[in-house]
């Protein structure tokens, strides 16, 4: 059981480097439920912006995109769940780049999301580092 714990709460990195995820987390983090907090805000217009990616059920879609990047980037902040939030997150980015990206494309859906997918990949592969409350669920 201890090597399950590790794999999905440890972290693959350490020294110096082991921190470098942690300012990930933090960073995308940020970015996440900075991003989240629109789509309820902001909710018909940006369900009406769906519509043109060729989304059905537009409006559910964006309540369902927005927790997502509410929940994914408050657990990424708090390093709590963060393999699994990172891989819910980088699905989220794939589908940004191939709906968003592909009909209207910009500095946002193909440069911003293709980046927060790399962190999220780069999250799921390194782990939490030193700072998350994953590392305390490993002791």
């Amino acid at each position: 059981m201890s090597q399950l714990n590790e794999m999905l709460f440890g972290t693959r990195l350490s020294g110096r480097a082991a921190y470098v995820p942690t300012v990930v987390r933090w960073v995308a983090g940020a970015v996440f439920v900075g991003f989240s907090v629109e789509k309820f805000a902001r909710h018909q217009e940006v369900a009406e912006k769906f519509v043109t990616y060729g989304l059905p059920e537009s409006s559910l879609i964006v309540y369902l995109v927005g927790l997502l990047e509410l929940g994914g980037g408050l657990m990424l902040l708090l390093g709590l769940g963060t393999r699994l939030a990172a891989f819910g997150l980088a699905a989220d980015m794939i589908g940004a780049i191939s709906t968003a990206g592909r009909t209207v494309g910009g500095p946002i859906h193909l440069g911003l999301a293709p980046t927060l997918l790399v962190l999220m990949l780069f999250v799921l592969w390194a782990g939490s580092g030193p700072l998350a409350l994953d590392r305390r669920l490993v002791r």
